[in-house]
């Protein structure tokens, strides 16, 4: 169900009767939520209900053109871009706050290797946080742009080189729990706009396990095990 009543960010929904309805867990999917007092009140509900929080962190006062990352391809395209201080500043916010809660907080399709420590830390000082990362970010970088255009735009975006190799330390290390494939499908003329009109999303669903395969257990990063885990048992 919904963190906020509208995903507005303005106020919390019923949580209590949303739980009593079959509620598993809350998100405002990929809205993320900048009022810091609503996140706290809303992760204190939660710890009370024991059901977890699910957060999209960019903010977007940081933003200039969503959907490709800020630095070398999009300086070079000329379109502003989302740096990974968007993503960043608001993993650390969530991570203190769960900490000081002890709300269960899953950070959503992690892509920056500053958020992997900030994950790893909150864990070593023993926040309940989770943090997910998807096949394109562990697969792609933000050069995948330059080739396959709006295809390879989508929120957060693809970053650069090391932080892929990050997202894969992260996810050997157990910083990043969860595989999880953000499946966000569009048609072929909602791609075919221009570079920052078209909407951000790629499909996840029928790819994540053989890119898996391929980029993780093929290159010995995880054991099928381990990868079962992260895409089967940690969500569960």
């Amino acid at each position: 169900a919904a963190v906020s009543k509208g995903l507005k960010g303005r106020e919390l929904t019923d949580m209590d009767a949303l739980k009593a309805c079959g509620a598993a867990g809350f998100t405002d999917d990929g809205i993320p939520l900048m009022d810091e007092k609503l996140v706290k009140q809303a992760m204190e509900k939660a710890r009370e209900l024991n059901l977890p929080l699910s957060f999209h962190e960019e903010d977007p006062a940081f933003i200039i053109n969503n959907g490709i990352n800020k630095g070398v391809v999009s300086d070079q395209l000329g379109i502003g871009g989302s740096p990974a201080l968007a993503e960043d500043s608001l993993v650390a916010r969530d991570c203190m706050i769960a900490l000081h809660t002890g709300a269960a907080v899953n950070i959503q399709h992690i892509s920056s290797r500053n958020s992997v420590k900030m994950v790893a830390l909150a864990k070593q000082l023993g926040a309940d946080v989770w943090a997910e990362v998807t096949p394109h970010h562990f697969t792609l970088d933000e050069t995948a742009v330059l080739k396959h255009g709006t295809l390879a735009k989508m929120n957060p975006p693809l970053r650069t080189a090391k932080d892929r190799e990050a997202l894969i330390e992260g996810l050997k290390s157990g910083a990043i729990d969860i595989i999880a494939t953000d499946h966000a499908p569009h048609s072929r003329e909602e791609k075919e706009k221009p570079l920052t009109a078209a909407p951000s999303g790629i499909i996840g669903l029928e790819t994540a396990l053989p890119l898996a395969v391929t980029n993780l257990v093929k290159e010995g990063h995880l054991t099928y095990v381990q990868l079962f885990e992260k895409m089967c048992l940690n969500p569960a």
